[in-house]
């Protein structure tokens, strides 16, 4: 566990997380990549659970591009059974612990049978509150405001930044505060690209099946050492921490 005294009240409600590195986790070990990202879900358990113990509230992670269909027919055939095994198997565990699950993501192309996996596990899990878990599955920035567009042009509403948040599709929780690529590369690749504009951004070389509770504490521990001014100054801020401490929310 981080040092709480030190990190309280300087927690994200919010974490992302690009799950980077499974590939190369396994080529290290003369493995085929199936193994890496089966690694991979091991390493979500841990980190969900972590995210559970240090009370934040939502965590989302980057399971599946719109461009990872480029992969191998093979690895993205695998991909696709892995999230149904993934579903059955870990679904119940995450209920019982107050997850909350919801799959943003575009859900033309998968094949029934990981659709109607997907809409179980989000009705089953939907009364749960303790953390909210975001899988984005076949996901894109572009195409999530691309979307966003098209359903108020359907409308016949204006496209305005509210208007156009209401419909993105995390629109159910606020903005990342932190956002952690694992894995040594220093990009977003098209992940959350309207959601981030005022994320805090922490890139690690630990490959994803490696990252757990000290690797992410380590990211809460910078994230807590930054000043977050939103356009304002240091000055202004220092002015409103005291108000904040008294009673109110840094993040809101």
């Amino acid at each position: 566990m981080p040092q709480q005294d030190s990190l309280a009240g300087s927690l994200p409600r919010h974490v992302a997380i690009v799950m980077d590195g499974n590939g190369r986790w396994a080529q290290k070990r003369w493995l085929p990549r199936v193994a890496g990202h089966k690694q991979g879900v091991e390493a979500l358990r841990r980190v969900v659970k972590a995210c559970l113990e240090r009370r934040i509230a939502v965590l989302t992670v980057f399971a599946f591009s719109s461009e990872n269909w480029n992969r191998p027919v093979e690895e993205v055939s695998s991909l696709m059974d892995l999230l149904v095994l993934a579903l059955s198997r870990e679904v119940p565990s995450l209920g019982d612990n107050g997850v909350r699950l919801h799959f943003p993501g575009d859900r033309q192309g998968l094949s029934k049978r990981v659709v109607q996996g997907l809409l179980a596990a989000e009705s089953d899990t939907a009364h749960n509150d303790k953390l909210v878990l975001n899988v984005c599955f076949n996901y894109g920035g572009r195409w999530d405001m691309a979307q966003a567009a098209r359903k108020l042009a359907a409308q016949g509403l204006e496209i305005t930044e509210e208007s156009l948040n209401g419909q993105m599709a995390l629109a159910h929780v606020p903005d990342p505060d932190l956002l952690i690529r694992t894995g040594g590369e220093l990009r977003i690749s098209n992940f959350l690209l309207w959601q981030t504009a005022y994320t805090e951004l922490v890139f690690t070389e630990c490959l994803w099946p490696d990252f757990g509770p000290a690797e992410l504490d380590s990211a809460l521990q910078e994230y807590a050492n930054r000043e977050r001014r939103f356009g304002q100054t240091s000055e202004q801020i220092a002015q409103v921490e005291p108000l904040l401490a008294v009673g109110g929310d840094r993040h809101a």
